[in-house]
């Protein structure tokens, strides 16, 4: 059986973030199912346009494997505000399935609508009040649980092989490290 990854996209979405989790989930042969909670063609926060393979209102109905959250401010405020999105976050969450956030999307989409709850969990410095006191704060890629989250832009490849190591194996993740350079 094959695996399937929703990426969610919106307006101001950290172009990096997006980028290293759709192409690393890829190079381990995972369907990627790129969806915008805006219009198909969103402007990430450096003015990069990125297309998206469908709304999300058209795919949310589907079962995923994981659901991986890049950043960006203007995103990570869309995500938050999407309730059809917030459903599935929490959907997957209580059936124990993976899902991920990197950058301001965990303080801002997840810890806002009590999905961090007692993990350790991460996320950008410039947005980790909410999570001051989380004892993972300060590190790079923080797995609890079904949850995984993040720092940001530098630390986006890192999360993302850890993401195939969960989806994949260790093995595949280690192979895709070293063809990357990682």
């Amino acid at each position: 059986m094959s695996k399937t990854v929703l990426v969610p996209i919106a307006e101001g979405v950290e172009e990096i973030e997006s980028m290293c989790i759709i192409d690393t989930i890829r190079r381990a042969k995972v369907e990627v199912i790129v969806a915008s909670v805006d219009g198909l063609t969103v402007t990430g926060s450096r003015g990069v346009s990125i297309n998206a393979d469908h709304l999300l209102k058209d795919v949310i109905d589907r079962e995923y494997d994981l659901i991986a959250l890049p950043g960006g401010m203007g995103a990570a405020q869309a995500f938050r505000d999407s309730e059809m999105l917030i459903s599935k976050l929490k959907e997957q969450d209580n059936a124990g399935k993976l899902f991920a956030a990197i950058c301001a999307t965990p303080e801002l989409t997840l810890n806002t609508h009590g999905l961090i709850k007692d993990r350790k969990a991460t996320c950008h410095p410039g947005v980790a009040a909410g999570l001051a006191d989380n004892p993972a704060i300060n590190e790079r890629v923080v797995t609890d649980d079904n949850l995984t989250t993040s720092r940001g832009p530098g630390t986006a490849i890192e999360f993302a092989l850890e993401l195939v190591k969960q989806l994949c194996g260790a093995d595949i993740a280690d192979e895709i490290g070293k063809g990357m350079l990682a």
